[in-house]
């Protein structure tokens, strides 16, 4: 295939993916530094665990790697939602957290026959949950302009507290400072993916995170409703002179993004993988990892998806890190510093653009060339 038809200058998202890749990459030498001033005698061995990351393990890695994947997903896909459609939800961590709460709440007090029931339930009421917590700053933005990234920074640290509240009141385990474990019928279901993971914590949560992702592709780009969400993004005024009724889909937006992050704190705590609320004054790390996602899935839910994947992929990594005497605390710094440079995609494309351009004028005009 010719290089002008790999890089054509109207096809915006092999640009945009280029860019992302360049994040990558850029991050990972970052990492690769941090190592040889660290350890210089094990930084490739580190490094080559990063890269191999749940492969080092084989399919016990790869299972791990979905498990961990799936919550971040659900938070990526809320945060990349959200954007999509011109809001900044940086309260992922408290909607996480209060679907998290309402799925244990439902798996501890409410024994329901049968068991599909019992977590489906558990399941529909983190996704309420989540959308309510996300109201708050959706109908704030909508009615007030009150900014979203203030309000819903604002909402994580309610969420949290809260959260610590009513744990305390409704399901402690006061010799663990936790909340208690839930039913086995609010479990999610393995669907025989233990046999293909053997050894692992996986279940059902992926496929569900997988589904999620196609669903909120077809409404983003197959429908009149995911249109106008986005017409709304792009031009709120345009959108109210075309007659989009923008403060509804302004609230519609953030309780769409908070059902998917309720939805994800279900996931995780429902995977009968020995994960429990802490009672601790910590906003939840996956909200902010799902922040992670949707900077370098830039926004679109299947980017999100393979973006999610390589997340989970290098933690595994970062973990294993641990084989060469290295702290698994470094992959969250070579974690931070990808979402750094995927914060400069932009800086990214305007140079791949130029490249490109200066290699279309030199093909256009060979003359020109020769005589240089």
């Amino acid at each position: 295939m010719k290089f002008k038809n790999l890089f054509n200058l109207s096809d915006e998202k092999n640009i945009s993916f280029m860019s992302s890749i360049l994040a990558i990459i850029c991050g990972l030498l970052f990492g690769l530094l941090i190592l040889l001033v660290s350890k210089p005698s094990h930084a490739l061995g580190g490094f080559a665990m990063i890269v191999q990351g749940g492969f080092t393990d084989g399919i016990k890695g790869i299972g791990q790697v979905l498990y961990i994947a799936t919550p971040i997903i659900m938070t990526g896909l809320s945060v990349g939602f959200a954007f999509k459609t011109g809001l900044f939800n940086i309260g992922a961590s408290g909607q996480f957290t209060m679907g998290a709460f309402a799925a244990i709440w439902i798996g501890v007090k409410l024994p329901i026959q049968p068991a599909f029931l019992h977590c489906l339930l558990a399941l529909v009421c983190a996704i309420l949950a989540g959308a309510a917590w996300a109201f708050i700053p959706g109908f704030l933005k909508a009615f007030f302009n009150v900014n979203e990234v203030i309000s819903s920074i604002m909402m994580n640290y309610i969420g949290m507290y809260a959260v610590n509240i009513m744990i305390k009141n409704s399901v402690y385990d006061r010799v663990k400072n936790q909340s208690k474990a839930v039913m086995a019928t609010a479990n999610l279901g393995k669907a025989g993916l233990d046999k293909i993971f053997p050894g692992t914590s996986i279940n059902v949560g992926i496929l569900i995170a997988i589904f999620s992702v196609i669903l909120i592709h077809i409404l983003l780009n197959k429908t009149v409703f995911g249109y106008e969400l986005k017409a709304c993004g792009q031009n709120s005024f345009a959108s109210r002179y075309a007659g989009i009724n923008a403060k509804k889909n302004i609230i519609l937006s953030m309780l769409i993004a908070g059902g998917l992050a309720g939805l994800g704190g279900a996931l995780l705590y429902l995977a009968n993988s020995g994960k429990y609320l802490q009672v601790l004054d910590i906003i939840a790390p996956e909200g902010f990892s799902g922040i992670s996602v949707a900077l370098l899935g830039l926004s679109s839910p299947i980017g999100i998806l393979f973006a999610g994947l390589f997340i989970a992929h290098i933690t595994v990594g970062g973990y294993n890190m641990q084989l060469f005497d290295f702290a698994p605390e470094v992959i969250d710094m070579i974690i931070a510093a990808i979402v750094y440079c995927g914060a400069l995609s932009l800086l990214f494309k305007h140079l791949i653009y130029k490249f490109i351009k200066n290699k279309k004028k030199a093909a256009d005009n060979p003359a020109k060339k020769e005589e240089v």
